[in-house]
């Protein structure tokens, strides 16, 4: 992967967290091999009502660099997740309905 993927994935998530509102720590990121079932499943997001957003980074390998960026600058969650097929990144707006 080339810094210029991972730049613009962060910065794409970040621009989506600043549009949708909420400082970094009321955004929780992670990463998934299938991120709609992590987002709407695991997590319970509501796909109509709260604010999310994936990316793919291609590899395992740097989804985590991306998520251990995200969590760097303050996103909730926590790194050590996936396997190797992992290669998404994801965030969502925390909410009431939403799990951790």
């Amino acid at each position: 992967m080339q810094v210029s993927t991972a730049t613009y994935i962060i910065q794409d998530i970040e621009n989506h967290r600043q549009i949708n509102g909420g400082t970094r720590t009321l955004w929780y990121a992670g990463i998934a091999s299938s991120p709609k079932e992590r987002l709407f499943n695991d997590h319970g997001v509501a796909r109509n009502q709260d604010a999310w957003i994936y990316r793919s980074a291609g590899s395992s390998t740097a989804a985590r660099l991306i998520e251990k960026a995200l969590l760097d600058s303050g996103y909730d969650g926590g790194d050590g997740g996936g396997d190797s097929n992992t290669q998404y990144v994801y965030a969502y707006k925390k909410s009431l309905r939403t799990n951790p």
